[in-house]
């Protein structure tokens, strides 16, 4: 589990709940670890890379290797307008133009480090329709683990469920914020409950039929659903998932007034772990296996190991090529480290040295302060 989450597979930004089983990757961590190997063998700079990622401490401005993994959004806009997230302040939904195709094959052919990709970002990556799925296949050519998130509404369109997970996509977050019509629909604006739920059902169904698992149902635990906490496990079992995480983590984007706004809303996560043995029975009993995940301590400046590690191992490329430190704050008109087409140049550029030199030297960026210690 170590080698997993550090500095492996990471689900979403947070920590796990202390005690409390995290998410493992779908359908289990040795397909996960399986995968790397094969990813790092298929490439002999690959594996040099990596290992330099490994024995580096991670923690100097000048980084001798390139990031192992990156988030890649490739649509910044979305069909829902939730209360937690940026995207509903953006004009009709969205922020910049779609990531062609081409230019994500260049950013992969470039990123000769990468064994992991996250691939979406702030919007809904359905909506780009088929060059969606020609990404997703396009990196698992090369044996990148590819994860994906999905608000799971335009899955019955075109065959999309099958499309997805006929890519050789890894896994698929699918989320699911409230276990009834009103609650979901009160937390996922624009979403129709029933569309999601048979959608949710599709995908699982053509998963069970090709004897495969991808899905993990995403819940993030706040004020509005968190009434609903025993329910959402046999919701999970009926809509064919064998796999959800619960999350109390409710991020700023790097702005003040949404860190105002989402404060509203977050849960202590120990309502959530006050009902953590319940939920995870019922899931066993369901074959439903209950994870969670949440921001239980914040990054320090105490000591070097307590620092973010996002500036010294990942970024975050925008739907227009630009990199963003992280998925936290997911906008490049909040933050900006560099033009994506130079990304291995931007890399060790001064913009990026600069924002790492900050971190080492306690002088944390105004986007990052809501993640430290104050």
């Amino acid at each position: 589990m170590t080698d997993v989450q550090a500095p492996g597979y990471r689900p979403e930004e947070g920590a796990p709940v202390p005690s409390l089983p995290a998410p493992e990757p779908v359908p289990n961590i040795a397909a996960f670890l399986d995968e790397r190997e094969l990813c790092l063998a298929g490439d002999p700079r690959r594996r040099e890379n990596y290992k330099r990622f490994l024995a580096s401490s991670r923690r100097s401005e000048h980084a001798d290797y390139m990031p192992p993994r990156l988030d890649i959004e490739n649509v910044s806009r979305c069909n829902f307008r939730c209360g937690m997230c940026q995207v509903s302040d953006w004009p009709k939904g969205r922020r910049a133009a779609d990531m062609d195709l081409d230019a994500f094959k260049r950013l992969i052919d470039s990123q000769w480090g990468l064994v992991e990709i996250k691939l979406q970002g702030m919007g809904e990556p359905t909506m780009q329709g088929d060059d969606y799925f020609a990404m997703i296949r396009y990196a698992r050519e090369r044996n990148i683990w590819v994860r994906t998130t999905t608000n799971a509404s335009l899955l019955h369109l075109k065959d999309n469920y099958r499309k997805l997970v006929d890519s050789g996509v890894n896994e698929i977050q699918i989320s699911i914020d409230g276990a009834d019509k009103e609650t979901f629909e009160s937390v996922r604006a624009g979403g129709v409950f029933e569309r999601v739920v048979d959608n949710c059902r599709l995908i699982n169904a053509y998963c069970a039929e090709q004897g495969i698992e991808r899905t993990k149902m995403w819940t993030v635990v706040q004020k509005a659903n968190h009434h609903q906490l025993e329910d959402f496990v046999p919701l999970a079992a009926r809509l064919g998932f064998t796999s959800m995480a619960f999350s109390t983590t409710m991020v700023d984007w790097g702005d003040p007034d949404w860190r105002r706004r989402n404060d509203a809303q977050t849960v202590d996560y120990m309502r959530l772990a006050e009902k953590a043995d319940v939920m995870m029975r019922r899931g066993e009993e369901l074959g439903v296996a209950v994870r969670f995940w949440s921001v239980t301590s914040k990054y320090s400046t105490a000591e070097p190991a307590k620092l973010c590690p996002w500036p010294f191992e990942r970024g975050y490329v925008s739907s227009d090529l630009r990199i963003v430190p992280c998925c936290i704050i997911g906008n490049p008109e909040t933050s900006d480290l560099g033009d994506a087409n130079r990304l291995e140049e931007e890399w060790n550029g001064a913009a990026w040295r600069e924002f790492r030199r900050a971190h080492l030297e306690g002088r944390i960026p105004a986007v990052c302060r809501s993640c430290y210690e104050d």
